[in-house]
């Protein structure tokens, strides 16, 4: 982790210079070191890249083959020398990459409003303003996690390019609004500031502890990484080898009616403004929703629960591709819904713990020719493609609900079981009701997710029910075909008695 002053800082003065915005820092304020730096470094400006427009990103690095919207550069020198001296030394300049992504909402941080602030007086090259607020670095950098960055040995990205950088690229973007980042192309008279990619000749790039720590285990739903379903449970420390695992197959035939399943109290659920954004988890599409917003209680259960989020698994692209992770009968759908919920009073890793600390509503999805009332699956859809890159978010502008999305589901039906979360660490917390009515969605809409994502057969295979009991909610319509051959028999009996009469 670096170990800086940048909470002391203050900003000297905002300039042009040549086709960059540059801020100029008060001299020997600001130091760097630590986070693998050999030297300590004292910063003298940071400053911006941008592109022609915010439909041509402008970072100078790349992840992934990926530009960012604008990129933010803070420069220093090896403490103790002269820039002079620092463009002769190969390790003389330290420089941090920050990304800048754009966020959906219009408010920007109050810091970046006041820097911004500033850039209608600079619109003309060399011409400089005078700093009058007192903004730090770290007020600019948010909440962005400095433990996770990437290392190499560089240059600097404008002539003389001297071959005299250490180079430190951030892992996570700081986000600000997209009227922000077209105050920035607006300056530069929307003039390309940025270089393109170099070669790597053969140079390594090294990625730091906190990253290499959040990619975890390499887990997936095929064979092509370290554990797949069938090993999942020999990762460390998690529960996917016990005996109350999820999904099942549901038998009907064998399920027993409970009439304390009753109706469900949802709160919220069709509240228009409940979904804060879609994030690509590498494993499937999850809608984050607002925090304490959306509610669940009632249908049997004996807490009450606030829902997190929910995600979607499905197959493949085909038309008669199976997602679904349950199945009823052995019967599976082409993709299914999961709105996961905590218990109320307690955190996630309370929940995690605790036999009844999840709730979680299944949703089966079956495909449909038609295009009416598909509005909603329509605009989540519309998502997906900002949302290629994987832990890539988009925040949600449009008005919809849950409501929506569920569409006219008889939401009275269901099945009830206890089991675990259907990734890992598959902990065993799981309440989980499984709904009969499945979901309908244009077909073409299905597709998208597999399509767009660029992965899929995105669930679990099914788990032994391991003598668990499957409850309903509503009672049998009729005989069960088990009965029958117990009927023939007292037949049987009946006109064999009246014969021997």
């Amino acid at each position: 982790m670096f170990l800086t002053s940048l909470l002391e800082l203050v900003c000297l003065s905002l300039c042009i210079i040549a086709v960059k915005v540059k801020s100029v820092l008060e001299n020997n304020m600001v130091e760097i070191e630590g986070g693998g730096l050999r030297h300590k470094y004292s910063t003298i400006q940071f400053h911006f890249h941008s592109g022609y427009n915010l439909w041509h990103p402008g970072s100078e690095h790349l992840i992934d083959g990926e530009r960012y919207p604008m990129e933010m550069h803070i420069v220093s020198l090896k403490k103790g020398l002269s820039v002079d001296q620092a463009l002769a030394d190969p390790e003389g300049i330290a420089v941090l990459g920050f990304f800048i992504d754009v966020t959906d909402k219009e408010e920007s941080p109050e810091k970046w409003n006041n820097l911004t602030s500033y850039l209608i007086n600079i619109t003309e090259k060399n011409s400089t303003v005078d700093i009058k607020d007192s903004i730090s670095i770290d007020d600019l950098l948010g909440d962005v996690n400095r433990t996770k960055f990437y290392r190499y040995k560089g240059s600097l990205t404008t002539p003389p390019c001297s071959e005299v950088v250490v180079w430190t690229v951030f892992q996570e973007p700081i986000k600000i609004s997209a009227h922000m980042v077209e105050l920035f192309i607006r300056t530069l008279n929307s003039v390309k500031a940025y270089r393109p990619r170099q070669n790597l000749y053969g140079r390594k790039i090294y990625a730091s502890p906190g990253i290499n720590q959040s990619s975890g285990h390499s887990w997936c739903y095929n064979d092509h990484c370290d554990y797949s379903p069938s090993h999942w449970n020999m990762l460390p420390g998690v529960k996917c080898g016990g005996n109350t695992q999820s999904p099942i197959n549901i038998e009907t035939e064998h399920v027993t009616f409970d009439k304390s399943l009753n109706n469900f109290t949802f709160t919220n659920f069709s509240n228009l403004h409940s979904m804060k954004y879609f994030i690509n988890t590498g494993h499937t599409v999850k809608c984050v929703l607002e925090e304490n917003m959306v509610a669940i209680e009632g249908g049997g259960l004996s807490h009450k629960y606030f829902a997190m989020q929910f995600h979607f698994h499905w197959g493949k692209i085909d038309d008669h591709s199976d997602g679904s992770e349950h199945s009823v009968d052995s019967t599976r759908y082409p993709m299914e819904m999961h709105i996961v919920s905590v218990r109320k009073g307690l955190s996630v890793a309370e929940a995690l713990k605790d036999s009844e600390g999840l709730a979680v509503l299944g949703f089966f999805i079956q495909v449909t020719r038609e295009k009416t009332n598909q509005k909603s699956w329509e605009t989540v859809t519309s998502y997906l493609s900002n949302i290629k890159k994987k832990d890539s978010t988009v925040e949600m502008s449009s008005k919809i609900s849950i409501d929506d999305l569920l569409g006219d589901v008889d939401l009275s039906k269901y099945y009830r079981y206890n089991g675990s979360l259907t990734t890992p660490d598959c902990n065993e917390a799981v309440v989980w009701t499984v709904f009969k009515q499945p979901i309908k969605v244009n077909k073409e809409l299905v597709k998208l997710f597999p399509s767009i994502m660029g992965y899929y057969d995105v669930y679990r295979p099914r788990q032994k029910l391991h003598n668990r009991t499957v409850r309903t909610s509503t009672a049998p319509t009729g005989p069960r075909p088990h009965l029958l051959p117990l009927l023939l028999s007292l037949l049987y009996v009946g006109c064999t008695w009246m014969g021997g009469k």
